[in-house]
């Protein structure tokens, strides 16, 4: 890769991005050396740096955005990589006079999440010589926070809000330049010599100031510690290295605290430049949570898994079949507007989501068919879950014949036939527990008849004999490439199926080996990067091999640039990253593709 060019307003491509993350946190490192998102100290935190949403030019009420750069001077060609089976990243600048390597990573320590927030990054020469300009622009959260420093002992800390931090670095850093909210410096080094620069914080807490040393060699354990996370369940085989880097990115999604797992790391990505699609994913979804935990478990991965479905279930006994979650737990519907200009200007920025006050049917299939999951792993669930499931499963049986949101969170209110498919799926799945004595059977007659009544259903009022397809519900010519999952639920026959992934093919798809969610999307927004990943599973499972492989060969080469992580869309026509990330949905469909490739 060529040096990281920003356009005239300070923003980056978002496939110059690669992701840090440390079981709490998640921050967004570009290839020209600058961190330009991380929220403190939690995902869903407000940003200490938000350059992502706001470039470089002052904002309007005279604040900054915040970021941390350490760019090299003159030019440079740039390649990245993850270390092998870890989340730490190396960037490697390569110029006329010599050769770096930029080291970062949210730490780690031995016992697992360090109790506060730990980003390092280790800069070292590896022949001639390089220098370095360094910025530290502390944010303003879109001006309703002023920063400020002030002196504890020997100590100048840095103030942002409840948040309390200290910049850490070596003799080698000369500072240049200071000020409450800023900090400007120069770094140069020669062949053999390395600095650290970190940043290290936390919010209404105390605040541990540790060694430089300490810190540098965390770098290094927190690799050995992803390294050792990976090889619990790395599969073999030519895909290996794929299925390993989906499962890691899926990993720093998952918020250790709760075990809730987030849907993407950031807000208001936009779905299409300058348009107005830009919501909030720092929540989890019992959708994009199921599909996790299911994914996990068919890597072996139990502890995760274990953990995010008990989280999930004690939301769902505490708050009902809603359709996402706090990452802490409990339900927000408030949506608040953010002052700050967004990614190449998409307004509106956004904190909130308001699918939180929506109903959605496909959480009653979501959240059987990880408990399914989970119990054909041969785990066991506990008479106050499986009375939360009873309950939902009734619940299911009582609704399904009313309009929702849909899988897509849509305003318009359908009777969406991927919706009542998961309400089948939901119904099946409760009927293989009951029997399997994980559910009692006290109304396993009722979900059975309530079940068949679903598929007559959707059989008398969704197929189009003229498209050859599901449509997207009753009434409509439209295709939802959401019913690719309907071959994972093992609804219907082999040949009504196969002939909607035709329909949705010819009607959805796009360049790059790419799918548009449903009708009508050309328009508003890129292609759905999960939707095709559905598809090479669909294919696979339907016995279409050579289908599926080309298509996952070709989604392979869309992607081949990207150091790891995955957005939620892909303008198929200019290849731009478009939408929150890294988008755990897209990760998840990836491995799930893979992973019914090499089983099939």
């Amino acid at each position: 890769m060529s040096r990281v060019a920003r356009d005239a307003a300070g923003f980056a491509d978002l496939d110059s991005y690669a992701a840090l993350g440390d079981g709490r946190s998640i921050a967004l490192s570009g290839a020209d050396g600058g961190i330009d998102w991380w929220c403190v100290p939690n995902m869903d935190s407000p940003p200490l740096f938000d350059r992502l949403l706001a470039g470089s030019a002052p904002l309007q009420n005279g604040a900054q955005a915040g970021f941390f750069a350490i760019t090299p001077r003159g030019a440079v060609q740039v390649s990245r990589r993850y270390r092998p089976d870890s989340n730490v990243l190396e960037t490697r600048f390569t110029g006329a006079q010599g050769t770096a390597l930029l080291t970062e990573s949210l730490n780690s320590g031995t016992a697992g999440r360090l109790p506060w927030c730990e980003l390092a990054r280790r800069v070292e020469v590896l022949d001639g010589h390089m220098s370095f300009d360094i910025t530290l622009q502390l944010g303003h959260r879109a001006g309703l926070r002023s920063p400020y420093l002030s002196c504890r002992g020997p100590h100048e800390t840095f103030h942002v809000g409840s948040v309390l931090g200290l910049f850490l670095h070596g003799d080698q850093v000369r500072i240049t330049d200071q000020g409450d909210d800023r900090v400007t410096a120069r770094l140069d080094l020669a062949a053999g010599e390395r600095e650290i620069l970190a940043i290290v914080a936390g919010a209404n807490e105390p605040l541990v100031v540790p060694a430089l040393a300490d810190i540098d060699a965390r770098i290094d354990l927190s690799d050995q510690e992803w390294r050792d996370w990976s090889a619990c369940f790395a599969p073999g085989g030519d895909d290996r290295d794929f299925m390993v880097r989906q499962a890691l990115a899926l990993k720093l999604l998952l918020y250790a605290p709760s075990g809730a797992i987030a849907a993407a790391a950031t807000t208001s990505l936009p779905e299409r430049i300058g348009g107005d699609k830009n919501y909030d994913y720092r929540f989890a979804w019992v959708r994009d949570a199921g599909y996790v935990i299911a994914s996990f478990l068919r890597l072996g991965v139990v502890i995760e898994a274990k953990a995010a479905l008990t989280w999930l279930l004690d939301q769902l006994c505490a708050h009902g079949a809603r359709v996402c979650f706090r990452l802490d737990g409990g339900v927000d519907e408030t949506v608040r507007q953010v002052d700050l200009p967004g990614y190449r200007h998409s307004r509106p920025v956004l904190a909130g989501n308001r699918a939180a006050g929506q109903h959605q049917h496909g959480i009653y299939g979501d959240i059987f068919e990880t408990v399914s999951v989970f119990t054909r792993a041969g785990n066991l669930i506990d008479a106050r879950s499986a009375e939360t499931l009873s309950h939902l499963a009734d619940e299911c049986a009582d609704r399904w014949k009313l309009k929702d949101s849909g899988i897509w969170e849509l305003p318009e209110l359908e009777h969406y036939t991927m919706s009542k498919i998961s309400c089948w799926q939901a119904l099946n799945r409760a009927v293989e527990l009951a029997d399997a004595g994980q559910l009692p059977t006290t109304c396993r007659e009722r979900w059975s008849r309530e079940r068949q009544r679903i598929a007559d259903w959707i059989d008398a009022n969704c197929w189009n004999e003229d498209l050859g397809a599901y449509v997207m519900h009753p009434g409509t010519t439209r295709l939802d490439a959401a019913l690719a999952l309907a071959v994972r639920f093992e609804f219907d026959g082999p040949d009504r199926l196969r002939r909607t992934l035709d329909a949705i093919d010819r009607t959805l798809g796009a360049d790059r080996h790419l799918h548009y969610r449903y009708s009508g999307m050309e328009a508003e927004e890129g292609c759905f990067l999960a939707c095709s990943f559905w598809m090479v599973e669909a294919r696979a499972l339907l016995g279409q091999q050579d289908q599926a492989r080309a298509l996952m060969a070709g989604l392979r080469g869309t992607i081949s640039d990207s150091p790891g992580i995955l957005p939620e869309m892909i303008d198929p026509k200019s290849g731009a990253w478009l939408g929150n990330m890294p988008q755990g949905l897209s990760h998840l469909a990836a491995l799930q593709a893979c992973l019914t490739l090499e089983r099939t």
